[in-house]
Order: C-alpha cells, then sequence, then structure tokens
C-alpha cells in the first residue's frame, strides 16, 4: 500500500462553504443538474457545482508538488482520470515542456472547453470503463475528486484499471471522520455516489489491488 499525502489540501482548504444554504437551496435539482457535468455544473450557478471554473494559475503548486514527489522530468508520462479541463495537466506542460500527458473526462463541456495548448491530449471516456492504454503505460497516474463519484462497482473497475496502467498512482477522494464531516460533506456534495471513512478506502484499496499513494478531503 502507497503512502497519505498532504498535496492536494492546500487547494480544498482555501474555500469558504456555506453548508446549511445549498441543502436548503433546492439542493436536489442541483444534484440532478450538476450530475449532466455540463455548462451548469462548470461554468453555470455556483448553487450546481464551480459556479465559474476558469485557468486562474492555482494548479501550479499542486504541479510542482507531484513532480517533486514522483521525480517526474522531461520524460515522464503522466495520465489524469477525470481531468475536467485539464488545469493541472496544463501546468505540468509548463513546468515540463516535453512531459507526455494524458487525460480523460466524463464531460464533453470540459473537454471541449479545455485549453487550447493541450487539448489534443485530453478526451471523453468513463473512469470505470477500460483504458486504451498498456500495462504499466505511465510513470503516474493521478485521479482527483473523480473517484467518490462512481458507484461501488464502478469504483472497483476504475481502481483496477488505474492500477494496471500505473507505475505509480496518486487518488484523492472526499472522506469523513466524524458526524459533523459526514453532515457537511453531505450538504455540499452535489455529485458524490461513495460516503466513506478514510479507513474504510484504504479497505477498498487493499481489496482491489491499488498499490499507489492518496488523500483525503474533508469538510469541516
Amino acid at each position: 500500500m502507497g503512502k497519505l499525502l498532504n498535496i492536494f489540501n492546500i487547494l480544498h482548504t482555501q474555500t469558504n462553504r456555506k453548508y446549511i444554504e445549498r441543502m436548503q437551496d433546492n439542493k436536489v435539482q442541483c444534484m440532478q443538474k450538476a450530475r449532466n457535468f455540463d455548462y451548469n455544473f462548470w461554468d453555470g450557478s455556483r448553487r450546481y457545482g464551480y459556479g465559474g471554473y476558469k485557468y486562474d494559475g492555482r494548479w501550479k503548486m499542486v504541479a510542482e508538488k507531484l513532480i517533486k514527489q514522483y521525480n517526474l522530468t522531461n520524460s515522464s508520462k503522466v495520465l489524469d482520470v477525470g481531468c475536467g479541463k485539464g488545469f493541472l495537466l496544463y501546468e505540468l506542460k509548463l513546468l515540463l515542456p516535453s512531459i507526455i500527458i494524458k487525460g480523460f473526462d466524463v464531460s464533453k463541456y470540459a473537454i471541449d472547453n479545455s485549453k487550447e495548448e493541450i487539448k489534443e491530449s485530453l478526451f471523453l471516456h468513463k473512469a470505470q470503463e477500460k483504458y486504451p492504454f498498456k500495462n504499466k503505460e505511465f510513470d503516474l497516474v493521478i485521479s482527483l475528486n473523480t473517484l467518490h463519484n462512481l458507484k461501488i462497482y464502478e469504483l472497483k473497475d476504475a481502481l483496477q484499471e488505474c492500477q494496471r496502467v500505473a507505475v505509480d498512482g496518486y487518488m484523492v477522494v472526499e472522506a469523513y471522520r466524524n458526524e459533523a464531516e459526514l453532515f457537511n460533506l453531505q450538504c455540499w456534495a452535489l455529485t458524490c455516489e461513495g460516503y466513506f471513512r478514510p479507513e474504510e478506502w484504504i479497505w477498498m484499496y487493499e481489496e482491489w489491488g491499488y498499490d499507489g499513494d492518496y488523500e483525503f478531503i474533508y469538510f469541516n
């Protein structure tokens, strides 16, 4: 089993969230719209998702940490599972111009509205379906805030595919450690299917053969 890391949380904790307001704001309808992963989710009202997911450079610090943690070079190959608009891959490419990047997402809108500089490296695909890559093709496979959006049987397939094509892996998912964090997560999450404690996530990783690194985000 891999290591528990602290790479993404610096971004997660920068956002202020009003949990009760979201729960009371016709949340069922908002969840239904968000799960289309279209304009509403990415660039529509905050009640449906990101509220405008524009490139602002914030992913640079994450890219720098990944490069240091995994000794990435211009000869490395990286796959992002659930890449969204590809901002993290874009930052990796800025820092390492010759690095080979690939990313996919379930959202056609996200791919269509990704950075032009990397758009040719992105494609439409579901995380739970077989990846069009060879075993151990990538030095690093990452997935940030995607896998908790899958049903548990889909999650198994996704984790095993990530493991298959990766030399190293790094996964970030939502989790909770107590009842207060569970409540906040249930109030805030629009697309989450799996509400699990850290130890439950680790159990699934081990049960299904994922041996990469991992990180959890909490809503406190």
